[in-house]
Parts: C-alpha cells; structure tokens; sequence
C-alpha cells in the first residue's frame, strides 16, 4: 500500500544510486529480507505523519527493522550527506544553481521541554511564554534547510541566529 510518505518511482530513482555504499550490513545475522526502498518508506513514514516507531503499518518492515537501519544511518553520518546531496539535486531541475542560495529565510520557535530536560539545556521565553527551547531554522527560497540551531528558550531570536552563524 502506498502512503503519503512512500517514495515515488521518481523520487527512489534519485535516491536508489546513493544508497548502496552508505547502507550498514547487520553482522553475524541472515540476510535481510526487506528492500532498501521499504526500509527508506519504513523510516519516512514516522517523520511525515508524526507518530513513534512502533506505530508503523503491518505492511512496512517491522519497528525494530526500520529504527535499527536508522539508528546505524545517523551513527555512521549516511543522513548528511543525503541532505546535501537531494537539495542540489532538486535545485538543478528548477534551474538554480545547486551549491548556493541567495536568499536564506530565518526564523526562531520557542517550544516548551520535557519535564526530563536538563536545567541547563531550558530557558523560559518572555514573548512567548514558553519554559524550554528554541530552534532556530534557516531554508533557501526553495524551503530546504541551510541549517538549524538550538538554544535555550531565554536566547532572543537574532542572539540565536548570531551565534549559529559566527560557530561556523
């Protein structure tokens, strides 16, 4: 069954040639028998609809399947490199050049933090009324993200975006 999140025949086109080196192979184990393009759907669907791992359809790979793909994606650094890559990609089919952007969009949102947060990672944000944090998020005209920054909710938007800029 196809979701909202499933990749179009278009879409793994792109992404299907990035994939086999940067794949982990699970060691000591029989082979999986899921495809890469189910796991990659497995691993899309939660992001796109908002729910937890464990709440994937019956039809996609099992829960534990799909986050241990993902976990070993984010430790080996295999997600960077994709969102490098599609961006440019996507910018070339609308005629802009694929390694920059002249206009960059920025804006801060304050968000409340668990009760499990650390002191020292909340702030408490007086425009908003928001004890926890804020992200600060900066996309191209197109709407990729140039970058994203965390801070405690207490950081005003531009102090934020300030010290996001001047770490590079």
């Amino acid at each position: 069954m196809a979701y909202s999140s499933s990749l179009s025949d278009a879409e793994w086109a792109m992404l299907e040639p990035l994939l086999p080196q940067l794949l982990p192979q699970k060691q000591r184990t029989r082979p999986c028998h899921w495809t890469k393009r189910a796991i990659l759907d497995g691993i899309l669907y939660p992001l796109k609809n908002g729910c937890h791992w464990a709440d994937l359809p019956k039809d996609l790979p099992p829960y534990s399947t799909v986050y241990w793909h993902y976990k070993q994606w984010r430790e080996a650094g295999v997600i960077e490199p994709l969102m490098g890559v599609l961006p440019g990609q996507v910018r070339k089919q609308v005629k802009k050049k694929p390694q920059w952007t002249t206009l960059i969009i920025m804006d801060s949102q304050a968000v409340k933090n668990t009760c499990n947060a650390s002191v020292d990672s909340k702030g408490f944000c007086f425009d908003r009324a928001t004890n926890g944090i804020k992200r600060h998020l900066a996309v191209d005209t197109l709407g990729f993200p140039f970058f994203t920054h965390c801070t405690k909710a207490s950081v005003s938007d531009d102090a934020g975006l300030v010290e996001r800029l001047t770490v590079q």
